[in-house]
């Protein structure tokens, strides 16, 4: 079911620890891109089934990555993964339509949990 994700971080780093706290079991391709400009490309062409999404980046910001991911499949399902914890920015990012946030730096427990919120999602999704 979950057979596309794509990481959009300008981070290697942050890529890397994020591969490393998804799910061993997953059979996944992976796509990554190092800015919100780059990942709206990537978005267009690859057809995530998830996409992680960091806010704060160069080029093009995660906000407006993600409002124009939104414009293109606006089923998407995008997590956020900032350090940003304030509440006006978790607010906005779940008003402009994210399907979860997730805070810096991830766990294993928390990318697990939150795949595991987006799958039930898909299968929901194709159920009605």
């Amino acid at each position: 079911m979950l057979k596309k994700i794509l990481i959009v971080d300008d981070s290697p780093v942050a890529i890397r620890i994020l591969k490393v706290c998804l799910p061993p079991e997953l059979d996944v391709e992976f796509m990554e891109a190092k800015n919100g400009a780059e990942g709206l490309e990537c978005f267009k062409r690859f057809k995530p089934d998830l996409t992680f999404l960091d806010l704060t980046m160069p080029v093009m910001d995660g906000f407006e990555a993600l409002e124009e991911m939104l414009k293109v499949d606006n089923k998407a399902l995008v997590i956020i993964v900032s350090a940003d914890v304030q509440k006006q920015v978790v607010d906005r990012v779940m008003s402009l339509g994210a399907f979860l946030m997730v805070y810096k730096p991830p766990s294993r427990n928390t990318i697990q949990a939150a795949v595991n919120k987006a799958v039930a999602k898909m299968q929901e999704m194709r159920v009605s």
